[in-house]
């Protein structure tokens, strides 16, 4: 399923509008090929007191691209659901002195034709996601390993109501 440049152009406006912080990062979506997100920023705007990347900024940019995989995914699929994180690891491997950016894609054993099938028959599901920041010699900077959650709105609304 490649991505058209639409849905790509409107995530990242929407991070960057939506979250004072991805627009303090510069953050940029860098590539999408249906089942991986790539999300980048410079280093200027996300440096530390050491002259390499923050660690916050290496931990918003990968939670930010699995917060984006699942966004994609869902929407490829015509679902109206909002996402959340539920919770998340991050290992911290090596620093970063440049530019950098966060792959996220779906853990393995998961699959986002699952998690969409549990969302259309429960109005919630969650998954896991990886994520890695690369350095140029391909080992990873740092490492995320969450779960998301998608919930349907309009079934939750309904739920409250009945109650």
């Amino acid at each position: 399923m490649p991505a058209s440049a639409a849905p790509l152009h409107d995530l990242e406006r929407k991070l960057r509008d939506e979250i004072p912080l991805a627009r303090a990062m510069d953050l940029r979506v860098a590539g999408y090929d249906g089942r991986a997100l790539t999300l980048a920023a410079p280093l200027p705007p996300n440096i530390n007191d050491k002259g390499c990347a923050f660690g916050g900024s290496l931990a918003s940019l990968m939670t930010l691209a699995g917060w984006g995989l699942a966004r994609l995914q869902l929407e490829a699929r015509g679902a109206d659901a909002e996402v959340y994180i539920a919770d998340s690891v991050i290992r911290y491997l090596a620093p970063v002195w440049g530019d950098f950016s966060a792959i996220a894609r779906p853990a393995e054993g998961e699959s986002f034709d699952a998690f969409f099938d549990i969302l259309l028959a429960r109005g919630r599901a969650r998954i896991g996601i990886v994520c890695e920041v690369p350095l140029q010699d391909g080992t990873a900077a740092a490492s995320l390993s969450a779960r998301f959650v998608a919930i349907d709105p309009a079934r939750m609304r309904g739920a409250a109501a009945r109650a």
